[in-house]
């Protein structure tokens, strides 16, 4: 073959090559472009939002704040504010190397009212935490109010999912109460039943806030007063009103 032809051949194999490689380069493994958050209008909050809830507790000093994810890795509230109307909650994950379990399940996160909030009102509620943000209502609740001592006793409130309810009580940090059935018993009555912990477990000697979430069915009338019996465990027949939401 001809010097020429050959130098020309070798030209056109290059020019493939260098266009192929761009083309990799430009083009995401199965075909069309990644759009950037410029391009769709989101940006990574908004594309990342979650359903959250909130119930009303110790008397309005306290918010329960559920949200969905392992029920062995609970969040924790790192920052809790209140401006122009809303109270603003940021969680974080909560510092240790425990495996999280790969359950998907509703759990509470308890966080201190802040100044300025009024229970008696209600508030308007705005979540975010790692990457994603989530909102909920409170509903006014009249004789709840912040401020004070707290009692220890348990309380419980409604979120604003149907049947949901999230149980207060205090006692030791690492011996926290596990439900072992819910239901109704009158049209106006939730037992809720706790596990009878291991004769020989053992416990830290603090006083703890310790939340856990349940839900009912069957209720006759979810919008009259309700109150649940705590029973099991360290609760003898406790009967506590069920704050509204």
């Amino acid at each position: 073959m001809p010097t020429r032809s050959r130098s020309l051949l070798a030209g056109l194999g290059l020019a493939l090559l260098t266009a192929g490689l761009l083309t990799a380069c430009a083009t995401p493994a199965g075909g069309g472009t990644t759009p950037t958050p410029a391009a769709t209008g989101k940006d990574d909050d908004s594309s990342n939002e979650q359903e959250v809830g909130a119930a009303w507790l110790d008397g309005g000093r306290m918010v329960g704040i559920v949200t969905q994810g392992s029920s062995t890795c609970i969040p924790v509230a790192e920052e809790a504010t209140y401006e122009n109307g809303v109270m603003k909650v940021t969680l974080v994950d909560a510092e240790g190397d425990e495996a999280c379990t790969a359950d998907l399940v509703p759990r509470v996160t308890l966080v201190g009212t802040p100044d300025g909030v009024d229970p008696a009102k209600g508030v308007e509620i705005e979540v975010t935490g790692d990457g994603w943000h989530g909102d909920t209502d409170l509903e006014g609740v009249e004789g709840l109010k912040t401020g004070g001592e707290t009692d220890y006793l348990p309380s419980a409130g409604w979120t604003d999912v149907d049947g949901q309810f999230v149980i207060l009580s205090w006692g030791s940090s690492s011996c926290a109460p596990t439900i072992e059935n819910t239901e109704p018993t009158s049209a106006t009555e939730v037992t809720v039943t706790f596990v009878t912990p291991p004769a020989d477990q053992v416990c830290t000697m603090d006083m703890a806030p310790r939340g856990v979430v349940t839900a009912v069915n069957g209720l006759e009338d979810e919008d009259a007063d309700t109150f649940a019996i705590l029973t099991g465990g360290e609760f003898d027949n406790i009967r506590i009103p069920i704050y509204p939401n």
